[in-house]
């Protein structure tokens, strides 16, 4: 069966690969109404593997990533349709060289082929994966996770449709079939070369796995433990906002924040009010001695909770040095995938920025931000924080690779 998704994802990919930016989007507003209309259908099989998640007790924030409601699904429609807006990145010509003896040579991005998504809780990377891959000319074998597989599939169904009636391969979009988890492994190991790259959406145990047995390349990632630091420039409103946003307005998101560092020059202003916005918030607070000095509420943190990516009303806080034992903190403890500085002080905003090595880095934002829908990409197939070819959201521009086009005249290379 999987070698045979496989085949027909490869047949997929070679007539997407030729079809016009028109047809694209035709076929994209097309799979926007269609899972606009298949609403009532979409969340009778969430409400399924809800009531499945939560006989089986997964926690709050497992059941939240899972969740869709109308407007969760209106959302994913209309990020769909916003896809079908983006400029078609196949094609583009991405540097052109004239050489001595005449010949043209240019740099033309094309799409990458099959892309293989493995995702766990987030029924909404059906919708966006399957768009972004489709905008950017690739074929899509997608992998859901047990517990939104009905879910998944009953979007995938929508997909189908908007893609035949467009007249665009159905195939293009390809949901796996199964939950037997043996499918991830032969997707790992490439389905006979039919699939040109895998992107994991998951935990750290999925990612990890996918690291270690994928013979194909990966657009790895990892976990959000994004830092939020509160310099002591910083405004103290200004502060608060941003932390209480980046820790509580979706926890079970990838941006979330789940350490807040505070600049020990300022933590006599700073701390005390933070802690208790936070729990003011329903946040649970974790941390150094210096943050249960400042509130007794706080519980004492463990080496594991500078380490931990919550997902859940948790946030872990320690007061530093100024930027050097932020940047230290950080440089030790983060995963490279979106952290925050709040101050006034410009120099100190440019050094974090040019120094922390993280896909995202953001002076006077929230971490919540870090999402693809949110830099203009329409959606994102992940936030990679590996450093080869893709790297923050993963959006249509960066699921093309190029090639060289050569023209000439009759060259032909000396002896």
């Amino acid at each position: 069966m999987m070698q045979d998704l496989g085949r027909r994802a490869q047949v997929a990919s070679r007539r997407l690969a030729l079809a016009g930016p028109n047809d694209k989007r035709r076929a994209l507003r097309a799979i926007a109404a269609g899972i606009a209309a298949a609403r009532p259908a979409i969340l009778a099989a969430n409400a399924l593997d809800l009531a499945d998640a939560r006989a089986a007790g997964r926690p709050a924030a497992f059941i939240d990533r899972l969740a869709l409601d109308s407007g969760r699904v209106a959302a994913m429609a209309r990020s769909v349709a916003e896809i079908a807006d983006l400029p078609d990145p196949v094609g583009r010509v991405l540097a052109t060289i004239e050489r001595p003896n005449g010949l043209l040579i240019e740099r033309v991005a094309t799409p990458l082929g099959v892309i293989g998504v493995i995702f766990e809780s987030r029924p909404n990377v059906t919708a966006d994966a399957g768009a972004l891959c489709l905008m950017a000319g690739n074929a899509a074998i997608l992998r859901a996770g047990s517990e939104t597989f009905r879910t998944a599939s009953a979007i995938a169904d929508a997909i189908g449709r908007g893609l035949a009636e467009a007249g665009l391969p159905a195939d293009a979009v390809l949901l796996v079939p199964t939950r037997d988890r043996e499918a991830v492994g032969a997707m790992l190991a490439g389905l006979d070369g039919a699939i040109d790259v895998i992107v994991p959406r998951g935990g750290r145990n999925l990612v990890a796995r996918v690291q270690a047995e994928a013979r194909v390349p990966v657009f790895a990632h990892l976990e959000g433990l994004n830092h939020v630091f509160v310099h002591a420039a910083a405004d103290p409103g200004m502060a608060r906002e941003i932390v209480v946003n980046a820790k509580m307005r979706r926890t079970g998101v990838c941006g979330s924040a789940e350490t807040l560092l505070v600049d020990r020059t300022g933590a006599d202003t700073h701390l005390r009010p933070l802690i208790a916005a936070l729990i003011a918030a329903g946040c649970e607070v974790r941390g150094d001695a210096d943050a249960i000095a400042a509130d007794r509420r706080v519980e004492a943190a463990t080496e594991e909770d500078w380490r931990t990516e919550y997902l859940e009303a948790v946030i872990a806080v320690r007061v530093v040095d100024g930027l050097d034992g932020a940047l230290d903190h950080i440089a030790r403890y983060g995963s490279h995938h979106t952290d925050a500085i709040v101050t006034a002080d410009q120099a100190a905003a440019e050094r974090f920025l040019a120094e922390v090595d993280s896909a995202i880095v953001l002076h006077n934002a929230s971490t919540q931000f870090a999402d693809g829908g949110e830099f203009g990409f329409g959606a994102e197939i992940g936030i990679a924080t590996g450093r080869m070819h893709a790297r923050g959201p993963v959006g249509v521009e960066q699921l093309t690779s190029f090639k060289y086009r050569v023209r000439g005249s009759g060259q032909i290379r000396p002896v």
